[in-house]
């Protein structure tokens, strides 16, 4: 019952979201500072919240009468071949990612973005790092 709430809470959430936003958007004449991006934030946010609830809803009622389907995709889901995959599909992205980030910074830099954009990217950029050393060392005390 509390999955089924959270499904429409997020589908209602998200459908508020969107329409404050798009009345942000026709309502302010001279937007300044933060207000200039708020109503998209507002209308992204609500489009991925509604989407994921609406989703989680229609499938939610597809599958309620499948209970094989249900199992079977349970079964695929925890299945250690396809949880290998993944995860090193996710591997092979954050070793691109580490690269291209720090590409990314460096171009910024040459081309004289404003610093505090650049010191933002940096943090981001190290934050992540850092999370992945303080795993790698979590697991190989694990293992």
């Amino acid at each position: 019952m509390k999955k089924k709430t959270r499904m429409y809470a997020s589908a209602l959430i998200g459908i508020v979201l969107l329409i404050a936003g798009l009345m942000l958007q026709r309502s302010i004449q001279q937007p300044q500072g933060i207000i200039r991006v708020l109503p998209y934030v507002c209308i992204g946010l609500g489009c991925g919240l509604f989407g994921h609830g609406m989703g989680d809803v229609i499938s939610g009622r597809l599958l309620k009468n499948s209970p094989d389907i249900v199992k079977r995709m349970e079964i695929e889901k925890n299945d250690e071949r396809n949880i290998a995959i993944a995860a090193q599909s996710k591997a092979k992205a954050f070793d691109m990612m580490t690269f291209v980030y720090g590409a990314l910074m460096l171009c910024f830099a040459l081309m004289q973005v404003d610093l505090a954009a650049v010191l933002l990217l940096v943090a981001a950029y190290l934050f992540v790092e850092g999370y992945a050393v303080y795993f790698r060392f979590k697991i190989e005390k694990e293992i």
